[in-house]
Order: C-alpha cells, then structure tokens, then sequence
C-alpha cells in the first residue's frame, strides 16, 4: 500500500519526451532516448493563462505566477535529478514503528503518526526550533491502540476536533482532545463501507489516505482496490455511533486511487489513480517490467496514471456523478497537495521521477491544457508538501523499491524556478528509508514519516534554503 500496493518497478534508462525537458530539472542519473509523451489529455495545446492573487499566503510576497504554456504528460522514466547535499541541519527525529500518515493540529502544538507496524497512533509533542538554528522540538508521548492493524494515511479536521486514520474499507475516527490528554476513549469508533464486492478480488482492507470537507462535516478515504473514494457524512456519523450510519456513496476513479487533496476553498476535491480506467496496472511487487518496454517479454506495463477533479459538493450528496475532469498525470501519481492560495496542484508521479504542477483554473475550464510544469526529482517520489507560503516544495524520494545506485532523500524544489522551466532542486536533506507521507505544521514544522526506518523526522522549514 501507499505509494499505493499496486506499482512496483525497476530502474529504467532516462525515457523522458522533449517536450518536458523545459520543464524539468537536467538529469543526473540515467540516460537514453527521448520517448514519446503519453497520448491524452497532457497533450499540448494552445496556450492560457491563469490569473493569482497579489500577495502570497504567509507574507512571503507575490504568488509564483503561472506559465502560459502547456505541456504533456510525461512518460516512465528511471533518471533522477539531485541538488546539492544539505545534510540534516534544521531536523530531528523520533521513533515511531513504521510510520505512515502523519497529521499535525491546527494549533501548531500537537501531531500524530499511525504506526502500521503496530496498528497505533503515536501522539507527538512539537514545540520550538522554527528558525535557522535548534531543530524543531519532537517528543513521543503516548502510543493508542488502534482498531486494526491495516492502517494507512490521516488528517485532522479543520476545527481541530476529530483526527480521521484511513483503515480497512473506511477511517477510524479518534478524538484530538482525548489523544493529547491521554483520556480514554480517544478511539470513538469507526467510518465503515459496508459489504460490497471488490473490485479486484484482493483483500479489502485497502483505504489509503483521508480527507475533510473544510466545514469538517464530510470525510472522504481512497479505496485502492476498490478504484474509488468513498464519502462519508461525518457530522452524521458522529451523531448516529459511526459505523456505515454515515456513509454516502463512492466516486469512481482510475486503478489504484491513492492520494487525495481539498482545494482551499472547497470547491474541488483532487485524487490520483496509479493506471487509468481500462488501462493495465503495474505486473506486481518487485516484477521487472512495469513501466512500458522495459523487459523484453515480459508485460507491456501500464497506462499512464490520472489525476480526478471532482466538485466537493456534489461527492457531498452525488459521489457517483461528482468527477468533473480527468487528466493523464504521468506514471503511477500517488500524492497530490494544492498551493495554500489555491492556483497550484502538484502530484508526485512516482514511475516518472517527477512532480507535476497543473493549473488549478484550467483542470476546471480547460483541463486538457492545465499540466504547466514537470521537474525532475529523486527516486520513485511519494510525499510531498508546499512551504514558505509556496514558494517551496519538499518531495519524499522515497527508492522505494531500491533502485540501483539512488537513495531515499527529501528534494527541496524552489517553485518559481519549476514554474519558469528552470532547473529547480535547491537541495537534498537526508531522511530516513522510505520517506512517505507528509504534513506541515502551523509552527512552522515539516513532519515526514520514515517508513522503512521507524522515524517521524520533524524539519524547520525556515531553515530550508530560499524559494525565490
């Protein structure tokens, strides 16, 4: 699961189309021909524009504005792009069983990682350390036991009340409160599916992320197996004893829905699917030959994975008729986050080594033009977060699956250089093995979960190099 379960693949030779050289940072790894770009709704085309506010969420002046351009979706590539080495200056770290999601309260104070080794939720103490000096303060509390052990991504509600851990078919549903007072009964119960048939015969406990509707009355949890996000009336729940009382529907999507993201205003509710509906999924964990043409004999790989825009209010009452546009979004995209104004939707695309940026106003009017960057990054990119009022992305080079000769690091992209077709990685900041999921604190924090080494790293983003 989570970069999802489904994608699996080996390195491959440098197959990246000219057409996203502009906008990509240069290689330095790998090699080879120019493939051609995947054929559908990335293709290029006539150029729009896109308008943004005047100043920048956070101070931190004027917006990235967009490019004109238009660009196509890119295709599978093993070819990477490093910046120069910054150490683990600005960052601690602290234990945490196999951390998935990570989520941190609106106050700033508080966050919490779900342990899949253990089924647990570890409740974390953030304080201090947001400048260039001290790294950011991190204490393991507490550790809460867990309905299941099949857990996997999380968020905190926006009025701070209820932290929702995809699990199973749905979310558990815990009280913030109850969590970081150490009262018992922090688990409230459970948002459930209930029975359906899956769509793959695999196991049906494959809810991979979760998130909330703004007012935080409605939930939404991706279903990898399943192909779909279901909807879950969270207030309704709340007041009914959890359990299916709150479910709504589903939203179809592509093969192997993974990641999920509300846009700022909460008009638009953006997932990603590892294959298109129809195409062909990855062969299988660890199986050469899931990108196309990589092995002779074996499959010919899988489509091109897709990012869905879907009108939040209408999954609200409609799941089944919410989904307003679908673009291709490179090879195998697995996690999405907007600007904090709103223009700006980035997925990391994890086959392609690269993070996208569409124009959020053309996904809505004119989304067959709305892929406007493509930047290079690290290997097999997973998680990702926008700081510094946007002006700077951290993407989780996760080298999943051990591709020869990369390692895991964070990639730290300056986003008006990705934005202007220039190279963008600022830097690489170590991490631990496997960095997944992503969330950044109010203080100032950056939370990554290390996977494969059992360690949330906490990162002061001030301490990052600059974005401009």
């Amino acid at each position: 699961m989570g970069g999802g379960c489904a994608a699996r693949r080996p390195v491959i030779a440098c197959l990246v189309a000219a057409v996203t050289l502009g906008a990509a940072a240069a290689c330095t790894a790998g090699g080879g021909s120019p493939a051609a770009p995947s054929s559908g709704t990335g293709a290029s085309g006539p150029a729009l524009s896109a308008s943004a506010p005047a100043t920048a969420p956070g101070g931190s002046g004027p917006p990235p504005a967009l490019p004109t351009r238009a660009l196509a979706s890119p295709p599978c590539s093993g070819a990477t792009a490093a910046g120069p080495a910054l150490g683990s200056a600005g960052t601690s770290s602290v234990q945490a069983g196999s951390p998935f999601g990570v989520a941190a309260t609106p106050d700033g104070r508080w966050a919490f990682a779900v342990s899949s080794a253990s089924g647990s939720l570890v409740v974390l103490r953030l304080g201090g350390g947001s400048g260039t000096g001290p790294a950011p303060a991190v204490t393991k509390v507490r550790s809460i036991p867990l309905p299941s052990a099949a857990v996997a991504g999380a968020a905190v509600t926006p009025d701070g009340k209820y932290l929702l851990v995809a699990e199973k078919s749905g979310a558990a549903v815990i009280s913030v409160a109850r969590a970081e007072a150490g009262a018992a009964g922090a688990v409230l119960g459970t948002l459930s599916t209930p029975s359906q048939p899956h769509g793959r015969g695999e196991s049906p406990d494959s809810a991979i992320e979760v998130a909330v509707s703004p007012d935080s009355r409605f939930a939404f949890v991706t279903l990898e197996y399943d192909d779909e996000a279901v909807v879950f009336n969270l207030a309704a729940a709340a007041a009914h004893g959890f359990g299916a009382a709150g479910y709504v529907g589903a939203i179809p999507l592509g093969q192997a829905a993974v990641g999920l993201a509300v846009s700022p205003d909460g008009r638009w509710l953006y997932a990603t699917s590892e294959a298109a509906v129809g195409g062909q999924l990855p062969v299988g964990a660890g199986t050469p030959g899931a990108c196309p043409g990589t092995v002779p004999g074996t499959s010919p790989g899988e489509s091109p994975g897709t990012l869905s825009v879907i009108n939040l209010r209408q999954a609200e009452t409609d799941p089944a008729q919410s989904v307003t546009a679908t673009v291709d979004a490179g090879y195998q995209p697995v996690r999405v986050v907007t600007a904090a104004d709103g223009t700006e939707v980035w997925v990391t695309a994890r086959a392609s080594d690269d993070v996208l940026c569409f124009a959020a106003a053309r996904l809505a009017a004119d989304p067959a033009h709305a892929l406007v960057a493509v930047t290079r990054v690290g290997s097999e990119p997973v998680g990702l977060a926008a700081v510094r009022g946007g002006t700077l992305l951290v993407v989780a080079d996760s080298n999943r699956f051990g591709a020869t000769g990369a390692s895991s690091d964070l990639s730290v992209v300056s986003v008006p250089a990705a934005l202007a077709g220039r190279p963008a990685v600022l830097g690489n900041l170590a991490s631990g093995q496997f960095p997944r999921d992503m969330a950044a604190s109010p203080s100032g924090t950056l939370l990554v979960s290390d996977f494969s080494s059992g360690l949330v790293q906490a990162i002061a983003t001030a301490a990052l190099p600059g974005g401009s």
